[in-house]
């Protein structure tokens, strides 16, 4: 039998403290009928407006595939609509609706909750050192995918 001892892992310490973060997240979101996955449609929408579906899975780091129950649960909220792309027909553009905006001031507050709860007991340096920890590992993963494609 293999063994791993994962509490050791760097990658597990990540994945486990994004699991607790999307589950207390999805929570406090819950009585306001969205998810954390439509919470963050809605902010890409609110940064950068209007995108085409794959661009949305890219900046989700999901599959296209993976998007598309996410954009119907938002569409039958009436958060957003898909609309073809006026320059290319075969492209479907996500859209934010009126009740995105209400939606998405209900999501930042969330957010504020969350980052106050997730930071609590850490001081302005351990923060600026678990973000260029945080920035470290990810240039070097990015690296290593880079040298060995």
């Amino acid at each position: 039998m293999l063994t791993h001892d994962f509490e050791s892992s760097i990658g597990y310490w990540i994945a486990r403290a994004h699991q607790e973060y999307m589950r207390a997240f999805n929570e406090m979101l819950a009585p306001h009928g969205i998810t954390f996955r439509q919470a963050q449609v809605l902010g890409w929408l609110a940064a950068e407006g209007p995108m085409s579906q794959s661009e949305m899975a890219n900046r989700l780091m999901i599959e296209p595939p993976s998007l598309v129950g996410i954009l119907n649960r938002s569409e039958a909220a009436g958060l957003v609509e898909r609309r073809p792309d006026p320059e290319d027909g075969r492209v479907k553009l996500i859209h934010p609706l009126p009740e995105a905006t209400r939606v998405w001031e209900l999501v930042a507050e969330c957010g504020q909750v969350m980052l106050s709860r997730a930071s609590a007991g850490l001081s302005e340096e351990e923060l600026a050192t678990l973000h260029r920890v945080l920035l470290k590992v990810r240039e070097n993963v990015t690296a290593c995918e880079a040298a060995n494609p």
